[in-house]
């Protein structure tokens, strides 16, 4: 089903000014939250339950509770660089309703005891930092931002970061390398950032559409909107639906509603004629799921069951009229592309991956090209610095795994177009060697 809590009313003209926002109850879960103690704001947001909308799905008032307390320097980022593949909801929202993140990044701060605080924003996003910039002077003017909040003990300042494009700088320690100036290089985890992350210091890392969602629990309770979604997925979950559909677009929805009310329901499912072939759950970075699976629940659990995951909740849909060979190499070519190159696993298995997939088109495969390359994409997995060549490897292995017959069919015709001939008279690496004999020795 469809409900509106992030997306109620956002499409009202002028919701982007602070005037407009005020009229509808904006930052009034600001007052609520500061008239009670930061441990009782943590309490709601933990009551709540929470995960993270950006795509690892940790339970937001667990990551502020790993923050030591005292009077440290500490550090809030909001991650506004939405590079993600199939992402585009975090746009929306900033451009639409940007104090509600920013009321969120306050009530957020509060609960966690921080007094300064950052939004990287994805470089290509100029118009809504310019709304962002305008909101953030707003906020300041009215005293929802600087010293002594609406006269509490809380102060906050916010500065707008504009990123320079790089797909890397959406992973949390690739950010933080950035936001202080540096190469955005992922870092070496542990320590992860709430314990030492911006400027050496306790930092709380989070997703707009999380924080944005953060005055709405105040404002409901989190015992209500625990009872939204599904018992370990509460609340509702902007999707972002794009590819063979025909109503494509974000969209918010309740936690574990049929997948297939997503895609045929709301997005009016692919074109008169054709099917669904494969669909990416949670962005391109997701594990695919075929025809078969559009029953499966949309919630973190559910998906995760499904051998996928839900990611930052964009649907990528891809109908039959494609080739499953074009979506595994334009993954592919995508992640290598953006690879910092900091570690072997990521740097060079995403181009071996490429070359690999040019291979088949070439004609120059075997089906054996298809079980080194799955195995390659195994000891990606789990073993690169920061997710980036799991990013790649996930949804290229399981399209390996799920349409194996179909990239037979793509090497073989390949091979006949080539004119390097049938694969029936091609003797595998092994057999060759077994017919040789043992290797002469010198």
């Amino acid at each position: 089903m469809s409900i509106h809590i992030l997306f109620e009313g956002i499409d009202e003209p002028g919701l982007n000014r602070l005037e407009v926002y005020q009229r509808r109850g904006g930052y009034q879960a600001l007052r609520t939250a500061l008239a009670m103690s930061r441990e009782d704001v943590l309490g709601e947001l933990l009551t709540s339950e929470i995960r993270g909308r950006g795509g690892a799905g940790f339970q937001m008032g667990k990551k502020i509770s790993f923050l030591p307390r005292g009077d440290m320097d500490k550090y809030l980022v909001c991650n506004a660089d939405e590079s993600e593949p199939g992402t585009f909801k975090d746009r929306e929202l900033m451009q639409k309703s940007p104090h509600m993140l920013i009321e969120g990044i306050v009530i957020a701060s509060y609960a966690a005891g921080i007094g300064r605080s950052f939004i990287y924003i994805r470089g290509e996003y100029d118009y809504q930092a310019d709304i962002l910039e305008a909101a953030i002077a707003e906020a300041y003017e009215a005293g929802y931002l600087g010293e002594q909040i609406l006269g509490s003990d809380h102060s906050l300042s916010l500065v707008l970061h504009r990123g320079a494009g790089a797909y890397i700088c959406g992973e949390e320690t690739g950010l933080l390398d950035s936001l202080e100036g540096k190469r955005g290089n992922p870092r070496l985890k542990p320590p992860f950032p709430a314990i030492q992350g911006l400027y050496q210091g306790p930092t709380l890392i989070n997703n707009v559409e999380t924080l944005s969602t953060v005055p709405h629990i105040i404002r409901m309770g989190a015992a209500q909107y625990a009872e939204i979604g599904t018992q370990t997925s509460t609340g509702t979950k902007l999707v972002s639906i794009s590819g063979d559909v025909q109503r494509p677009g974000n969209y918010e929805i309740a936690l574990g509603i049929p997948s297939r009310e997503i895609i045929y329901g709301l997005a009016g499912g692919p074109a008169d004629g054709r099917e669904v072939k494969l669909w990416f759950p949670g962005g391109s970075s997701a594990p695919v799921l075929t025809k078969d699976d559009l029953d499966v629940p949309y919630d973190f659990d559910s998906l995760a069951k499904a051998g996928t995951m839900l990611g930052s909740g964009a649907i990528i849909v891809v109908d039959d009229s494609h080739r499953v060979l074009d979506v595994a190499y334009k993954l592919a070519k995508f992640y290598a592309h953006e690879s910092c190159g900091k570690c072997v696993p990521c740097r060079e298995g995403t181009n071996w991956t490429v070359k690999m997939l040019q291979r088949i088109e070439a004609g120059e495969a075997t089906p054996m090209d298809l079980d080194i390359m799955a195995s390659v994409q195994d000891e990606i997995i789990g073993n690169c610095l920061c997710v980036l060549g799991d990013a790649m490897a996930m949804p290229v292995g399981s399209i390996i795994k799920k349409f194996r017959a179909e990239l037979e069919e793509h090497i073989e015709a390949a091979r006949e177009r080539a004119g390097i001939g049938s694969l029936e008279n091609v003797i595998p690496v092994g057999v060759a060697d077994a017919h040789a004999g043992p290797l002469p020795v010198h």
